[in-house]
This record gives C-alpha cells, structure tokens and sequence, in this order.
C-alpha cells in the first residue's frame, strides 16, 4: 500500500503540480501573447489596404499616360503642349495643374494667366522644372526609386535651399523626418528635374512646399520624346477616391477601425465614419509609397480595453481549468488510493475465506473420518454409543453440504444462475423442518433452540429450499457467535402486509458499525482466525440475496439484554410473488 501510494505521488501527483504551477506561471504572458497575436493580425489588414491604395495611385498615373497619348492623337504634339493645362484639366478629374517641360528647360504650360493654381505652381516649380536649382523629392518610376551619384549632384548649401523651399524635409539617405515630427522609411533625393526624367518614360515625385505636399506624375510620349506632360495631382480628390478602399476589413467590424493618416497625423478617411481616437498611437500602421511620403494606414481597437479584459478571462478560463484538472487528479488519486485499499482488504477477505473454508471442510472430514474408523475398528461399542457416533457423523455431512451449498450458490448468484422454484408454502412448516434438521446437533452442544409461531398457517409464495437455507444460515451464524448463553429463538409472526421470521440469539452480538457491513461478501466482524470462530463469510451474504431474490429483506439489530436479531421480512399470498415457478 506504501509503495502504491509512493509511486502514484512521484508518477502522477508531483507532475501534476510542477504542470500546475508552470501554467500559472504562464497566466502573466496571456495579455503579451493576445497583443501580440492581434497586432499581426491587425498589421496583415493594414498591409492589405496599403497594397491597393498604393495600385490605385499606380493606376492613376497609368490613366494619366492614356490621356496623354489621347491628346497627342487628336493635335499636333507643340499646340498640345501650350494648350495642355487647359485640355488636361478639362478632362480629367484628378488634375489640378497641367504642365509641359521641353528638355530644353522650357515650361510651355501653364502660363501665369491660366488662374491662380497655375500662376501658383508656376511660381513654386519654375527654376525646378527649368532644371535651374536642385531641390529635394520623392521620386518613383516603374523601376524604383532613382540613385544619383556625386557627380550627379549640385553642391548648395542648407542654408539657401531651406529658404528657397521652406519647410522641406532635411535631405538624406536614411529614414527622414518631416515637419510634423513624422519619420518616414523613403529617402529624400536633391537632384534638377532633367535629372530625374533622364532616359525614363514615366514616373511620380513628391515634394513639400509650405510644409504641403504636392505630387506630380510625368510622361514622355515615344510621339514626342522631347517634351515631358505632367499634372500635379489634386490631394482631395485623390482621397476621395481612396474612401472606398479604406474599409474594415470583412470578419473584423466589431473590432478594428483603419483611416488613413496625412504627414500630420490627420485622417483623411476612415472606416467607420464616426470613429475618434488619438491618431498618432495606432495598433498597426504602414507607411504608403514615396509618392505619397510620411502618409500612413493605420489600425486601431474600437474597444481597447477589450484586449486586457480578453486576456483576463483567458486567464482566468486557463487558472480554473488548471485547477480543476488539478482536483480531478487529486480526487482520482484519493479514489484510486480508496479503490486500492478496498482492493487489497477484499484480497485479504479472499485469502480468510480461503483459509476458513479449507479449516470449515477440514474439520467435519476429520470427525467423519474418525468416528467412521471407530465404528469399523470396535464391533464391540455399546448400540447407545454407536448411535451417538453416527447421529455426529450425520450432523457433520450435513454441516459440510451446508458449507459447500453455500460456496456454489454463491458462486451462481455472482454469475446470475441462481434459479428459484416458487410455490405457496407455510412458512411454519419450512421453519419447523429446517429446525428439526439441525436441534440434534444443537442439542448435543447444549444449545436450548425454541420456536414461537401463529396457531394458523403463514402462507408466501417462495422457494421452500431456499428460505429453508436462509434459516440455517441463520441458526448457524447464532450457534457459532453464542456465548455462554447458548440460547436460540426462532419466531414466526404477521406484520400487515408481510410475514416476519426473527432469529435471536445471547451471543457476541454485532459490533457498532458493522450492522450493514456483516452482510458483504467475505466480511466477518470477529476475525476467525484469531477468535477461534469458524465460518466462511458468505453465509449471511446469501440470505441478505435470497430474501431480496424473494422481494424482502434481511437486517440485524441489536437484542435488548445483549446479542442479535436478525428479521427476515416476506411479502404474504395475498401481495403476489416476485417470480413464478422457474
């Protein structure tokens, strides 16, 4: 039992608990790990949508080629370019200026007296576009952004570029910082705008003026290769052409809100329209392409403190699961321990039994056999004495076929082979005869058995054999438990609806506690073996069995001025049979 129990502890219980406690321990990482998993999830959205607004913007400058070459096709390439601002923004929704640079360095459009956008751009980007100053862009062509070497470059110093294009980012190679603190991934490039278009047929560039930004696209026909259209794109457009594709992504409605933020950390568009929060500190965010520099998508919770509470109850979810699997062992190893020592006592009940039965059989063989040899080896006994040899030889047979009656029915019942022959019978009668049976033998020990019964028959529907065993089970429980007191009273009476048969005895009596458990299999409440008491356990098991096979029942109490009652209760005639003659 020792070892059973170390080795459920060191096997089962101790890993439990090191498992138990590691689980806790995980319990802090809980939140960390959800906001971890939800800022993947979140920046997977804001991936996506930047992915097609940045196709979008690439679509439109495809768009702007094709309305060029429409342009080239319907006049001649020099009136197109004089008259461009005017034909381009005529047609052409995102077009807020349209201009034509010769390589030369001659700007044929706009004029100053195409309105104030044009007069505007004209005075912003001349000495630009006329490539007399270098100035500081974010360029994009279909083969990436562009690398210009020294030799490319025009020394000027910082001072007079800052005045000449206030409020431009400080130029690089690294990441940059705009005016509004923002840091961006995209380098700055110095370069003239001849530098730029140089043996490229289209691209995108975008520059800050006023700390505002201003995006071009460029093209060079292949009808005119020395002269380059472009439009500076109108932003608020564009963004609203962009609010259809800045949505919460299908699946996520109730927990995420995606906008799309300027170089000020100001939305642009959102989704849903009615969401606020504090721009600048988002779950997730990209940046666009460096057409579109320090402009970001960005992602948020519409319920931040979702996430903790989330991560709490998952928390809590795991600390009580770990606890009940905790007590689920601890409760199955106690039932194991419990089950265990059941088992162990029910072996030794088996090893008692079989030490009682092989005592039980021993001893009636013993006096079979020697007084059978004295019956041969003396021809010359007295008749009386003879008599006396075989009436203890008959008692013995009888007591051994009680023994072993009981062993096979007991092994029928646990198989379910007991059968039963019902009939109406008078209980007296099975109670007389079963008495006569055995008064003999409890004569010649001295025992005064009495039997008390109704002057009129006590009819039930049993099997006579088997009540008849039930009352030498019982009769013989008596004898052996008797005390000095060796006196046994059999008493048969009507109890309403059911008829009594009680055995009483002046024995030992039933210890406290084991009134109920006197009637399991192999249970003795008196050690045989060291109380000299002889037996094999079963008999009261089977009488408790038979009864109930009967539809009564069988208990013990306690005798006033000591020993036992045992009351076998039957149902009369009159309630019917639990069975029919089988």
């Amino acid at each position: 039992m020792k070892k059973a129990a170390l080795t459920f502890l060191l096997a089962v219980l101790v890993p439990s608990l090191v498992l138990g406690w590691l689980a806790l321990r995980s319990l802090r990482d809980q939140q960390l790990v959800a906001e971890r998993q939800q800022t993947l999830l979140f920046q997977a959205a804001v991936d996506r949508l930047a992915a097609l607004v940045n196709e979008q913007l690439l679509e439109h400058r495809r768009q702007f080629a094709r309305e060029v070459e429409e342009l080239l096709a319907q006049r001649p390439a020099s009136e197109t370019a004089t008259e461009f601002h005017a034909l381009l923004t005529g047609k052409w929704p995102l077009a807020e200026v349209g201009f034509a640079v010769s390589l030369n360095g001659e700007v044929m459009a706009p004029t100053v007296f195409d309105g104030l956008a044009a007069r505007e751009f004209r005075i912003a980007n001349d000495m630009f576009l006329c490539s007399k100053e270098t100035v500081e862009v974010y360029y994009n062509t279909p083969k990436g952004a562009i690398s210009l070497t020294q030799l490319d470059r025009k020394e000027q110093k910082l001072g007079a570029l800052a005045t000449a294009t206030p409020g431009l980012a400080t130029a690089g190679t690294g990441s940059e910082v705009s005016s509004a603190g923002k840091i961006t991934k995209w380098s700055v490039t110095e370069a003239e705008f001849q530098q730029l278009v140089a043996n490229r047929q289209e691209g995108t560039l975008a520059r800050f003026l006023q700390d505002r930004l201003h995006v071009m696209f460029w093209y060079r026909s292949p009808r005119q290769s020395n002269l380059v259209f472009g439009s500076q794109v109108h932003l608020g457009r564009l963004v609203e052409d962009f609010r259809n594709t800045i949505a919460v992504p299908a699946g996520h409605e109730g927990t995420m809100a995606v906008a799309l933020l300027n170089d000020r950390s100001r939305p642009l568009a959102r989704d849903p329209q009615e969401f606020e929060t504090e721009w600048r500190k988002p779950v997730a965010s990209v940046e666009l392409s460096e057409s579109l520099p320090h402009w970001e998508i960005t992602a948020y919770q519409l319920n931040p403190g979702g996430l903790p509470a989330a991560a709490r109850s998952t928390g809590w979810t795991l600390a009580l699961l770990t606890a009940l699997l905790l007590l689920a062992i601890v409760i199955g190893g106690g039932l194991m321990v419990i089950d265990v020592r059941r088992q162990l006592a029910f072996a030794r009940q088996k090893t008692d039994f079989v030490s009682n039965v092989s005592h039980e059989l021993k001893t009636p063989l013993t006096s079979i056999r020697m007084f059978a040899e004295l019956l041969a080896e003396r021809e010359d006994l007295p008749a009386d004495r003879r008599r006396s040899y075989v009436g203890i030889i008959g008692s013995e047979t009888a007591r051994l076929t009680r023994l072993i009656n009981n062993v096979l029915d007991f092994a029928r019942m646990e198989r379910g082979d007991r059968k039963y022959a019902f009939q109406t019978a008078d209980l007296r009668e099975i109670v007389d005869s079963a008495v006569d049976s055995c008064r003999p033998a409890l004569e010649e020990a001295g025992f005064d058995v009495t039997v008390t019964a109704p002057d009129s028959p006590v009819a039930t529907r049993v099997d006579r054999d088997a009540i008849a065993q039930i009352v030498l089970n019982l009769i013989s429980n008596a004898e052996k438990y008797s005390d000095r007191n060796k006196s046994i009273l059999v008493d048969v009476r009507r109890n309403g609806h059911c008829t009594e048969l009680r055995v009483m005895d002046r024995g030992l009596g039933v210890p406290a506690g084991h009134e109920e458990r006197i009637f399991e299999q192999f249970h003795r409440a008196h050690d045989s073996l060291a109380s000299g008491i002889q037996g094999s356990g079963l008999g009261l098991t089977l009488a408790r069995q038979i009864a109930r096979a009967h539809g009564g029942s069988l208990r013990c109490e306690a005798r006033e001025g000591g020993g036992s009652t045992f009351i076998l209760e039957l149902p009369l005639e009159s309630e019917g049979s639990k069975g029919s003659p089988t």
